[in-house]
């Protein structure tokens, strides 16, 4: 029972694509919450707490490799496990 409740501590940098070094698979087991400039962000596709950063798609923009376009947004960063 005591593994269930346990969580792994959030990365200072993390991102959702599997391809980058930056992504933690175990992380992601559970639900996080992403709060930007005191705004709870659900559209955040990797962050850097130390850097003040998050990157969001840039609507529905792809590259040519038909991943999204991501815009870097600077400012107060935190995450958290809701």
């Amino acid at each position: 029972m005591n593994q269930a409740t346990e969580r792994p501590a959030l990365p200072d940098h993390l991102s959702i694509d599997p391809r980058s070094p930056h992504h933690h698979a175990a992380v992601f087991e559970h639900d996080i919450g992403i709060r930007f400039n005191d705004k709870e962000r659900q559209d955040v596709a990797e962050y850097c707490i130390s850097e003040g950063w998050v990157k969001v798609p840039a609507g529905k923009a792809l590259d040519r490799k038909g991943q999204p376009l991501l815009l870097k947004l600077k400012g107060k960063v935190e995450a958290f496990y809701p």
